[in-house]
């Protein structure tokens, strides 16, 4: 069979074509630089790992990573944001993953819905509560803080309203049977910041940007909120060990990205951070201000997220709180 000029024409145009097809964006990601939202303010805890991850993730990907804090409505602003974004692996959310977990339950509408909009990439850091007091409080443990507070006014300081650490108040104080009054902030920093200066007495805040108030003096703990002690600071007694059996509660940081981001992405993000979060310097660098390194695969963060909803629509129902 032979081939008139025109076939031959078209085949070679039609090879050209072909061969001149855009790639798909998985192949050539990352081409651009990548944008990790905090959707929480300057000096907490997400922001803190974000700056620390973002120059070796940077380096590893040969791109620029941008840590973009987008505070407001408890971390929603900035993970709707995120959610919103499109699925190409340029934007990326950095948060307390727990808290993440507790919105659904505490909003009463809210914009979006984290489990269906967005998807895991990793978890990074687990920090336990430190419930901590201004040292001018007359209690040096729990028991002597329950005492005080049915006899004196006590303003508890609240991270944001629906936070992890608010809720891990709420669970404290209906479980011991302590009571105090709420102070809603927009930050643990604020919260920390009137904490230290006296203007609340009482704080629960993860302990990654606890700490260093407390080995400063400016804060006094008195127990953590995790099933055994931390190495760290291995003479303060969890809040199990002083009468709370069970009492859990911590600050996750981790990894998340928009619902349509491919799966090689997610994969490379994956890879990417787990080596980075468990290098030696950054692993030490996390130890020494009391976050535990904990990685999760895709689909383990998605199961503990699911986990954590539930856990917490308890919390919430039982104490009802509810926001608009």
């Amino acid at each position: 069979m032979s081939l008139n000029r025109r076939d031959l024409v078209l085949g070679t145009l039609g090879a050209g074509l072909l061969a001149a097809a855009p790639v798909r964006a998985a192949d050539v990601w990352p081409a651009k630089p990548i944008r990790i939202v905090v959707p929480y303010p300057p000096g907490g805890s997400s922001d803190i790992i974000a700056r620390a991850i973002s120059l070796p993730l940077s380096e590893a990907l040969k791109q620029s990573v941008i840590v973009e804090n987008r505070a407001g409505a408890n971390g929603n602003l900035g993970a709707e944001l995120v959610s919103r974004a499109p699925g190409d692996g340029y934007t990326l959310l950095l948060c307390d993953v727990g808290a993440l977990a507790i919105s659904p339950s505490v909003y009463k509408k809210l914009s979006f819905d984290p489990s269906k909009d967005l998807r895991g990439v990793t978890m990074l850091a687990y920090s336990p509560h430190l419930l901590v007091v201004h040292p001018s409080v007359q209690a040096n443990n729990l028991k002597e803080l329950i005492a005080l507070s049915k006899k004196s006014d006590l303003n508890f300081a609240v991270t944001a309203t629906g936070s992890a650490p608010h809720l891990a108040g709420v669970a404290l104080e209906r479980a011991s049977g302590a009571r105090w009054q709420y102070v809603p902030y927009k930050g643990g920093v604020q919260a920390i910041q009137d904490t230290v200066g006296g203007q609340t007495q009482v704080l629960m805040n993860g302990m990654l940007a606890t700490l260093p108030h407390v080995q400063s003096g400016k804060l006094k703990v008195l127990g953590v909120s995790k099933p055994s002690r931390m190495p760290l600071i291995g003479d303060v007694p969890t809040i199990a060990e002083q009468g709370v059996p069970g009492f859990d509660s911590g600050t996750w940081q981790g990894i998340l990205a928009p619902r349509g981001t491919p799966d090689a992405v997610i994969q490379r993000l994956n890879k990417e951070l787990v080596a980075i979060i468990r290098s030696a310097d950054i692993r030490s660098r996390m130890a020494g201000q009391g976050a535990e390194v904990v990685t999760m695969t895709p689909s383990e963060q998605e199961q503990f997220f699911n986990k954590e909803r539930a856990r917490w629509a308890k919390v919430v129902d039982a104490a009802q709180i509810k926001l608009d």
